[in-house]
């Protein structure tokens, strides 16, 4: 199991330079907002995931004034199996002209995707309301990033079949598309597009249940929520849905069939929860999608990935709060960051499940252990 023991940041967001000491349980980030304590779970998720949590382009990452970035993490491997724990160094460093290298062990990986599934992390954040408010692309980059860090062939069929798909798109802004071109890219899209199905029905099948299952420990059982997984391959191969779309695709000059336009629809007693579901309920329903994110990473990996709550008690009345942090005092959950701007709030919480935990104020970017 990995645990962040310490990590450098430089020029990341608002953060010109700091070296933090973690504790191995639970970290706890105080300060007013726009200081800079979610910037610090980014670098934390970066690191992990080779890029922002926030749908982000890595321009808008760089301190101002600044031409690159880089994030270290010393983290202890922990073995289930009972053997000393090893030390390892993850480093990444991004420049202005998009380069990125990463290391483990000052060695360069071959392809930075070998990386993705090492460190494996989850992150509730308020930005995590797009998942049920805005489109289906939202939930399918949700979606690719959980099982990308649990599958690497299908990390692998993703990347391929999203070249493809830009290559066959291209194809079609000409305005006499070769058909049997168009075919060929079919046939070599169609196997990728089986396995990305396969794997979301399946996660999707896994994953609804242990939702509404934290939802209802969370919410007090008011409510029943589900999740639906919806695809164009209901209808068939990837290569009948885009020959039934060809005449379409030609007119509008992009592929408009395929896995690409998947969908997860969240409802809550049957009604779409983005419509019928309070603030309050839409927070619970996401914590509960996270923390099921997490129990089924922690199946497949055999520990605790890193867990990082930015900001999670906001928009929750005291009772979910109180579900809420029973859940995470559970000994199920490994190391936590927490960030919250009220501070007396998040001793009085944290104090009250462990005294293993350290305390860190945040003001400009730069942190201080209190």
């Amino acid at each position: 199991m990995p645990v962040l023991e310490k990590i450098v940041v430089s020029n990341f967001r608002n953060i010109g330079f700091q070296e933090i000491l973690f504790s191995p349980n639970v970290n706890c980030i105080s300060g007013n907002n726009g200081e800079g304590k979610t910037n610090l779970l980014d670098a934390i998720y970066y690191l992990s995931m080779t890029k922002s949590a926030f749908s982000t382009s890595d321009r808008y990452i760089f301190r101002h004034g600044t031409d690159s970035f880089s994030i270290c993490g010393t983290y202890i491997m922990e073995s289930s199996r009972g053997e000393e724990p090893l030390r390892s160094r993850f480093a990444v460093q991004v420049n202005a002209g998009g380069e990125k290298r990463l290391k483990k062990d000052d060695k360069a990986y071959d392809k930075i995707s070998a990386h993705i599934g090492e460190l494996p992390i989850v992150m509730v954040s308020p930005s995590d309301v797009s998942l049920v408010s805005e489109s289906g692309e939202e939930r399918r980059r949700f979606i690719n990033s959980v099982l990308s860090q649990m599958d690497r062939e299908y990390l692998s069929s993703a990347q391929q079949y999203n070249r493809l798909l830009s290559q066959r798109n291209r194809l079609l802004k000409d305005r006499r598309p070769d058909r049997e071109l168009l075919a060929v890219f079919g046939s070599r899209m169609s196997p990728h597009a089986r396995r990305l199905h396969d794997a979301r029905a399946k996660f999707a099948e896994k994953l609804a249940p242990v939702v509404s299952e934290y939802y209802r420990a969370l919410s007090g059982g008011r409510e029943d929520v589900n999740i639906e997984y919806r695809s164009d391959l209901e209808k068939g191969t990837l290569e009948e849905v885009l020959e039934a779309s060809a005449e379409r695709d030609t007119v509008l000059g992009y592929t408009s069939a395929g896995v690409q336009r998947d969908d997860f629809i969240f409802t809550m007693d049957g009604h779409p929860i983005r419509r019928c579901g309070s603030q309050g309920q839409q927070k619970s329903f996401i914590v509960s999608l996270k923390f099921a994110q997490y129990e089924i990473m922690k199946g497949n990996y055999g520990f605790a990935p890193l867990l990082l709550l930015d900001d999670v008690f906001d928009k929750l009345d005291m009772s979910r709060i109180s579900n809420l942090i029973s859940m995470v005092a559970s000994s199920d959950f490994g190391q936590i960051f927490i960030t919250d701007s009220n501070k007396v709030r998040l001793r009085g919480i944290v104090d009250g499940f462990t005294t293993d935990r350290a305390y860190f104020e945040t003001a400009g970017g730069n942190f201080t252990r209190i």
